[in-house]
């Protein structure tokens, strides 16, 4: 969360910083701010809002060719003009002579400030991290770098942060603890961001921090050292190319990024299975895990660790284990999983899920399982991550960049590569050559599949908006559908920011049914399973009581007198009005291609990520920057 890029070359620092972050604004969006060192000294810009009304107030003299900047999600004080990055040593430009942006939490900040200001300091926000300036400031050390390992060596908690100093008007010091940081490597130039995208357009050669690591960079070149309280030791951080195309940073002809992430779905599962399908012996091959086929026998259960779309796309990978496996799986917050001081089994295979690859508390889960000796991989999609550098072994999702907050191609990878591993459990032990051979079969259609599901987007337009119109709404579903439940009713949250819960739909006559209502529309996931009776029945029991259902369902399934094709129903199909005066519930039935049944969630949760969107479109929303949230969780 939040974004730092910083410049120091030949070019004016502000134009590229500002293009910086606005390619940065997913991470953090609450105000945004600029510190520039140039001729005149060290000058600062910033403002509560976004990076456009900061770019708009910019005094039109702003020079330096050396600089460094900041989009925020706030964690310490309100989005206020005071509280946006950079922070700075002294109340007024004039004064000061040291400029910090940082990500993370400083967890000792409380102590530090009431420090400072016994001191005498004057302090000029409510953040944590204007004590780090202050703490810069102070030392008197000979070397910028020096100073800056002094101050961290105060610091307990979290941090990716960028620093100039007056004195040093040459270099720029960043370092790293839990909180993502690179350097980009350019021509008489170099780039600081926490996240890929601010670089892509200069450069593609970047080296990635380590936590605990620091780095001087000048115009030539960069220099990293090893933290170990004040002291520094050098260490050897090279340079890598990344393969990554530019173009895919950008929304192009779309309206937004999620729509653009959403009709990329197809091409982007062809990516994640492309020489992973072994139709020879019916599994998966996934030589990043790392562990031969003893290795992966010898697991007797399976725990997957993700957070928000990451912990139910887990429930989905878990139900897949289990059946394809026959191994005990099951997923949780990696939120709450260290906190319980969990028992780590050797012969559990325990599997971290990050889109981003920094999500901190997926991290910190990992860490603590190796701190206890278990065998951790991961599913993430940014090469070189945190989370990618940290596991034992891994799959790659290959979703390309999502900027959207709101998950949708690297969820469906997910749940793809879920299928990948649940497949190469299943053969190393019971699972039918037949059987694998059918599921490669399936997997090998699904991106064909996913686009049929594209295609009946328009027809599907209609139903968002009448649900957009609900202050509530329940998502239910059973078995396979109720991680596909929760997942829609997360995406309808977080970005149409109606109040929507999942419930299995089991449970709801044990409790949830007393809110339903006219007024209380129902999203249901009903596939054709062994599970379909139960589930129609549920959806009496809803129409019984007034409660307007949408079900998504497969193509000729026959709901009964819930069906838009039954004479004697109470639905409309897909679109169509309804008639004035009928006071019987609305049934809306939205239709899906049918896979294999374990493959199914994914084609049932596509329809919910294109509900979501239109919902919001309609209700004239930010889409890809939802209110209060940012792309990737890096603080607790």
């Amino acid at each position: 969360m939040c974004g730092i890029v910083g410049y120091i070359g030949t070019q004016q620092a502000a134009p590229l910083l500002l293009e910086g972050l606005t390619r940065l604004e997913h991470r953090g969006y609450d105000s945004a701010g600029v510190a520039v060192l140039g001729g005149s000294g060290l000058r600062s810009a910033k403002r509560a809002g976004r990076v456009r009304d900061l770019g708009d107030g910019l005094p039109r003299r702003f020079a330096g060719k050396a600089g460094i900047g900041h989009t925020r999600w706030a964690t310490h004080g309100p989005a206020t003009d005071a509280n946006a990055h950079p922070h700075l040593d002294a109340v007024s430009d004039a004064a000061a002579r040291v400029a910090v942006v940082h990500n993370g939490i400083i967890d000792n900040a409380a102590a530090l400030r009431a420090e400072l200001a016994d001191a005498g300091v004057e302090l000029a926000s409510d953040t944590d991290t204007e004590v780090i300036a202050h703490l810069v400031a102070a030392s008197r050390a000979a070397t910028p770098e020096a100073r800056v390992a002094e101050a961290l060596a105060r610091i307990e908690g979290t941090y990716g942060l960028a620093v100039l100093q007056a004195d040093f008007p040459d270099r720029i010091v960043v370092a790293r603890n839990g909180s993502p940081l690179l350097v980009g490597v350019g021509e008489r130039e170099m780039h600081v961001a926490s996240d890929l995208a601010a670089l892509v357009r200069y450069t593609t050669t970047v080296a990635h921090l380590d936590d605990g690591e620091l780095a001087v960079v000048t115009a030539g070149g960069f220099t990293t050292y090893r933290l170990g309280g004040p002291e520094l030791s050098a260490t050897d951080r090279p340079a890598e190319q990344v393969d990554v195309d530019p173009a895919a940073f950008e929304a192009g002809e779309h309206v937004s990024f999620m729509r653009k992430e959403m009709l990329e779905q197809p091409a982007r599962a062809e990516a994640v299975l492309r020489g992973r399908l072994d139709t020879r012996f019916g599994t998966g091959h996934l030589g990043g895990l790392n562990l031969d086929a003893r290795e992966l026998r010898a697991f007797r259960r399976v725990v997957i660790l993700g957070c928000g779309s990451a912990y139910y796309v887990g429930q989905m990978g878990a139900t897949l284990i289990e059946e394809l496996a026959r191994v005990p799986a099951h997923a949780e917050a990696a939120s709450e999983f260290r906190y319980r001081n969990p028992i780590i089994e050797p012969d559990t295979l325990y599997v971290a899920v990050s889109q981003s690859g920094e999500t901190v508390d997926t991290l910190l889960a990992v860490q603590e399982i190796q701190r206890k000796g278990g065998r951790v991989i991961g599913l993430v999609n940014v090469v070189g991550s945190a989370i990618a550098r940290q596991v034992d072994g891994g799959v790659y999702l290959h979703a390309g960049p999502e900027v959207a907050v709101a998950s949708t191609k690297a969820l469906t990878n997910m749940f793809l590569a879920f299928a990948l591993l649940a497949l190469q459990l299943g053969r190393v032990r019971d699972l039918s050559i037949a059987d694998g051979q059918r599921l490669i079969a399936a997997l090998a259609d699904l991106p064909d599949r996913i686009e049929q599901v594209l295609a009946r987007e328009e027809q599907w337009v209609p139903v968002a908006k009448r649900l957009a119109q609900a202050e509530s709404l329940f998502f239910i579903g059973r078995v396979r559908g109720f991680p596909v439940a929760r997942e829609g009713a997360q995406k309808f949250k977080e970005i149409s920011y109606r109040h929507a819960e999942a419930y299995q739909t089991s449970e709801l006559k044990h409790g949830p049914l007393a809110l339903v209502s006219p007024e209380v529309p129902t999203v249901a996931i009903v596939p054709d399973d062994e599970l379909l009776e139960r589930n129609i029945t549920a959806l009496q029991q809803i129409a019984a009581r007034g409660g307007p259902l949408v079900v998504v369902t497969h193509e000729g399934v026959d709901l009964g007198d819930l069906d838009p094709s039954s004479s004697t129903g109470p639905a409309r199909s897909a679109g169509s009005g309804g008639s004035a005066g009928d006071a019987r519930p609305e049934v809306t039935r939205l239709d899906v291609p049918r896979s294999e049944r374990e493959l199914d969630p994914i084609l049932l949760t596509i329809p919910l990520q294109l509900l979501a969107f239109h919902a919001a479109e309609h209700l004239g929303l930010d889409i890809d920057k939802p209110r209060n949230l940012a792309k990737s969780v890096t603080v607790e």
